[in-house]
């Protein structure tokens, strides 16, 4: 996982010293194209969008005109070193666990038009309900406010699988939109018989339903069902198609698609101190067509904010008899407010829509975003690098201040 592509990234560095390229050069000559695309694991890559979104960061970022930059900055300044990197990320959705790919929905339409939502998602502050909750009043043609989405529980939906993997609107969205969309038809069905309509002519939307010519509000329409005996009220299902995986083996599709990103970050450290700040970050990330923006922006923001911190800060020490010594916030240090890049830029890569059909071609967003934070810990090597041209620095991961002190007494020995 997460460990591996550092581990990816930290050869990249190697190369790109050994051979004196760019280290962005490096990484795209390694990327899956034609006739390279299939995984150690057996699967193709169909969707590989990587190389357009490292070539439109690079050029929104300037990369080219500041890596310059930098170097001159560098030559002019003896004690504060800067360094700039642009890392890429293919992060792979689904549970690795074929049947945990599954949801279930349940969905009441009541007569006054408002609707009660339960799934088996699980709300953490990742904005998980209000997309649901956004796909069924999208199915229905209403406002959102109409939507009450109730706390998960197996009582309603049994047998649910983990929030996790990335894949809770994927899933949840996908077996609200079955759930919404049968009621849907059994009041288009019950429209059309008695307005003597086509049901191609009838469409819900703006919080009406146009039979015809005719128009009545979506609530009115749910009271003339339920005075007909229509059943407004249905369980959805879903399950991930296409994924499977031998894990004895190690080989299959464990995934549906993937999420591609990258991110440009600038660092400067201090040789003397080990002090290390992070000056500038850009981001381009695929949320393929996104289920809400704002969500979405919020999610990449805090992915990232959590993986530099993984990376920079937030080390685990163990004393001689093998006890966690950084197990509390005096001791383990996690990113806060003021370790934001002062320079933040967080763009969605305006996508065509996922290649695969998911909810409405969206993408997955949690945790994709937390390797964006590679960047800055490349970006300190590459500025540790620059203090003996052609060797390769020693720096752990995290690169808190001692271990950047570390690696830059390294580089002079």
């Amino acid at each position: 996982g997460p460990q591996g592509m550092v581990f990816a990234e930290r050869l990249m560095e190697a190369i790109a010293i050994r051979t004196g390229q760019d280290t962005l050069d490096v990484r795209k000559a390694n990327l899956y194209r034609d006739g390279r695309d299939v995984t150690p694991y057996g699967m193709t890559v169909e969707d590989n969008i990587a190389l357009e979104i490292i070539e439109l960061l690079e050029a929104t970022s300037d990369y080219r005109a500041r890596c310059k930059q930098v170097a001159g900055f560098n030559t002019g300044s003896a004690i504060l070193k800067k360094g700039l990197s642009l890392t890429p990320v293919k992060f792979g959705i689904s549970f690795t666990l074929t049947h945990l790919n599954q949801a279930g929905a349940l969905v009441h339409v009541y007569t006054d038009g408002s609707v009660q939502l339960n799934h088996g998602g699980t709300e953490m502050g990742q904005g998980l309900y209000t997309k649901v909750a956004q796909v069924v009043a999208e199915e229905f043609g209403i406002d959102a406010g109409r939507v009450r989405i109730t706390a998960t529980t197996t009582g309603k939906v049994p047998n649910t699988s983990a929030t996790a993997a990335s894949s809770g609107a994927d899933m949840n969205g996908m077996a609200a939109k079955q759930a919404a969309t049968i009621i849907r038809q059994r009041m288009i069905d019950h429209a059309a018989k008695a307005w003597k309509v086509p049901k191609s002519q009838i469409r819900f939307e703006a919080g009406q339903v146009h039979i015809g010519e005719a128009s009545i509000s979506f609530g009115e329409l749910a009271k003339k069902c339920h005075a007909a005996r229509v059943s407004l009220s249905s369980t959805g299902f879903y399950a991930t198609p296409k994924v499977q995986w031998d894990r004895a083996k190690g080989k299959g599709r464990p995934f549906f698609y993937f999420a591609y990103g990258a991110a440009c970050a600038e660092t400067t450290i201090d040789t003397l101190t080990g002090e290390m700040r992070v000056d500038r970050v850009d981001i381009i990330h695929d949320v393929g067509r996104s289920l809400n923006p704002a969500i979405d922006i919020g999610q990449v923001e805090g992915g990232f904010v959590q993986g530099m911190g993984w990376l920079t800060t937030e080390e685990l020490v163990f004393d001689s008899e093998g006890r966690l010594r950084t197990h509390a916030p005096s001791t383990y240090k996690i990113p806060c407010a003021s370790d934001v890049p002062a320079d933040f830029r967080v763009r969605l890569y305006e996508s065509k829509g996922n290649k695969e059909d998911t909810i409405y071609r969206s993408k997955a967003v949690g945790e994709p975003p937390l390797m964006l934070g590679i960047a800055v810990w490349t970006a300190i090597f590459d500025a540790i690098a620059s203090l003996n041209p052609g060797q390769i620095p020693k720096l752990d991961a995290p690169a808190t201040p001692e271990a950047i002190l570390r690696a830059a007494r390294g580089m002079t020995a």
